[in-house]
């Protein structure tokens, strides 16, 4: 990788490798528009393809296969952003902080 690469030619670089290597599982598929970057496996916000890695500040990323396009406050976006789906969340519930009591529930 050269200095001015960019998030989308990571992706084709470790799709190439994986493929190359014949690792396991099959991928269900082998273009990169297929799948997107993460700072890690807990982030749900993808990293724009046009970034350039030196600026991200970071040399790990998770690499998963790209979600669907969603339709927040009827603007369609390639993921749902954490801020909005949070806010959608509080808004729902009324302002209230208890949210977090369904997670309980949840767990339980």
């Amino acid at each position: 990788m050269t200095p001015e690469s960019t998030v989308s030619d990571l992706i084709e670089a470790a799709l190439r490798q994986y493929i190359k290597e014949s690792r396991r599982p099959i991928l269900p598929a082998n273009r990169a528009l297929d799948f997107d970057l993460h700072y890690s496996q807990f982030s749900l916000e993808s990293l724009d393809r046009e970034e350039n890695l030196m600026e991200l500040g970071s040399r790990n990323f998770f690499m998963c296969p790209r979600k669907p396009w969603t339709t927040l406050e009827g603007v369609t976006t390639p993921f749902a952003s954490c801020a909005k789906e949070a806010e959608k969340l509080r808004e729902s519930s009324g302002g209230c902080g208890f949210t977090w009591f369904k997670l309980m529930q949840f767990m339980m």
